[in-house]
């Protein structure tokens, strides 16, 4: 079998490219690969296409390459509390292209099982399948790209829109345990679009809270074909991304 461990995070996204493609794991600040973006950041690679739900917070996870002005694109679902987010799509320095939440799961489910599209309801008779979503503005606030009509099609008298997979060049995901032949646990909600990106990736790179030797069969939530870098970081905090509190 293969020992798929490296000794650091930065040898494990070393060979990261400009312009790659890069699915990554998380729904707000739960199941963030944290560690392995900040690797990232300080690595260097920029115009990137980012898949995710969303693009971090404020400071936080893919909000700092997103800060550092090293995501050309972004495909995803939810915009959050990152106000830096929505300061660079309205003002025409970043491209998004908008996807319902469970097709951007599935989407990139489907990329990793070798199928290249689908059918779905999700959108149909919207600007999701009828286009004209907004997808790049200029710099004066009037729209410079607008998402493309996609194919629909009648089944049992009900009617869906095609949805392309997607297959990203890399993926970075965070699990709560992982073994040396990539296979990962997840820890409750953390494991989101974890195992959703993971598929997607061509290479996909996980860091681990806990590194161990072997993975029950029946305890492993993603089996290492999916996974071809495990680093190990430790424990790791999830934080509060909106705090509310009574006076």
């Amino acid at each position: 079998m293969l020992d798929k461990t490296l000794p650091t995070i930065d040898a494990a996204v070393a060979d990261i490219h400009d312009g790659a493609s890069i699915a990554v794991g998380g729904f707000g600040l739960v199941g963030i690969p944290a560690r392995l973006i900040d690797a990232l950041r300080e690595q260097g690679a920029t115009d990137l296409t980012i898949i995710s739900n969303n693009l971090g917070t404020d400071g936080f996870g893919l909000g700092l390459l997103l800060a550092d002005k090293r995501i050309a694109k972004s495909i995803g679902s939810y915009l959050g509390s990152n106000k830096e987010y929505a300061r660079q799509y309205l003002s025409g320095e970043l491209t998004v292209e908008f996807t319902p939440q469970g097709t951007l799961a599935e989407r990139m489910r489907a990329g990793g099982a070798g199928i290249p599209a689908f059918y779905t309801t999700a959108g149909v008779g919207t600007q999701v399948a009828e286009g004209g979503l907004p997808q790049r503005y200029n710099e004066d606030g009037t729209v410079s790209v607008v998402s493309k009509p996609k194919e629909t099609r009648e089944f049992d008298g009900k009617l869906y829109v095609l949805e392309e997979s997607i297959r990203a060049d890399y993926a970075l995901v965070h699990a709560h345990k992982g073994d040396r032949y990539g296979n990962l646990v997840f820890n409750k909600t953390a494991m989101n679009f974890n195992p959703d990106a993971a598929m997607s990736g061509k290479v996909t790179i996980a860091q681990v809270e806990h590194l161990v030797d072997v993975i029950d069969p029946e305890d492993v939530d993603l089996p290492g074909i999916y996974v071809d870098r495990v680093v190990e970081v430790g424990p790791q905090e999830t934080g509060i991304e909106n705090r509310t509190v009574t006076k």
